[in-house]
């Protein structure tokens, strides 16, 4: 039987770079919003997928997220990898006066990621087998000024991940939680790149290598920066909040 990847966030640039590398003889589900096919699905077909198939989907309305779990699963079996490869920036701008703009950030980017984490690992911690991908970022490590809401959003993420992977442990789910630094990409286009940025090619690499060594937690991408943030916390708080994105 084929293993089965389920992308949630099917048109995300990440999303479809990993989709294209873990296609070669799996099944590849494609969760995401209406629109024209993206060019995943013809990639994926192309890297080796027994097949392709897309499921509509909407992260931020959390009452069908179990809906659509069930369905991909009804009609194509059990999950085996499920990558949530959904998200949004937002604008820190207009979240700063906006009290909506700043609740949409937070709901997209931790409290849709938290629930769909929970039905994921409840169905898989049930049969004893899966692997699980959460995307954090630097950003959540500690929180800066210059993008609080969304770097507060991952700061959330990151904990609640952190938890669910230890509540895993020994129960044949695996959980990666991801934590790259700026991807340049469409959702930064037209900003200046920090250092250690990655494309989403290289952190889908990174992503895939870790799924298929099936063990660990934490994935810093690249690497160095675990060093650097490792002295984020010491940084007194006067250099801190003049921190760039």
């Amino acid at each position: 039987m084929s293993p089965l990847v389920a992308i949630f966030g099917g048109r995300s640039e990440i999303g479809s770079a990993v989709s294209r590398r873990l296609a070669p003889g799996a099944d590849v589900v494609l969760a995401m919003r209406p629109g024209p096919l993206p060019e995943a699905v013809a990639a994926c077909l192309a890297a080796g997928a027994n097949r392709v198939e897309t499921v509509e989907f909407d992260a931020d309305i959390i009452g069908g997220q179990e809906s659509v779990v069930a369905q991909i699963e009804e009609r194509f079996g059990p999950i085996d990898v499920a990558v949530l490869a959904f998200g949004i920036l937002g604008d820190q701008g207009a979240a700063e006066s906006d009290p909506s703009v700043a609740a949409g950030i937070l709901h997209t980017d931790f409290v849709a990621q938290a629930s769909l984490l929970t039905v994921l690992a409840r169905r898989m911690r049930q049969r004893g087998r899966g692997t699980l991908v959460a995307f954090s970022s630097v950003a959540g490590v500690r929180v800066r000024r210059a993008n609080y809401v969304y770097g507060s959003a991952k700061a959330g993420l990151d904990g609640f991940a952190s938890g669910l992977a230890d509540a895993l442990h020994g129960t044949g789910v695996h959980l990666i939680i991801a934590r790259p630094g700026f991807v340049i990409g469409r959702m930064t286009a037209g900003m200046a790149p920090a250092p250690f940025s990655s494309t989403p090619d290289q952190v889908a690499e990174a992503v895939v290598r870790r799924i298929r060594a099936g063990h660990g937690v934490e994935l810093w991408i690249p690497w160095q920066l675990r060093v650097m943030f490792a002295v984020a916390p010491l940084v007194p708080r006067a250099i801190w909040r003049r921190m760039p994105r």
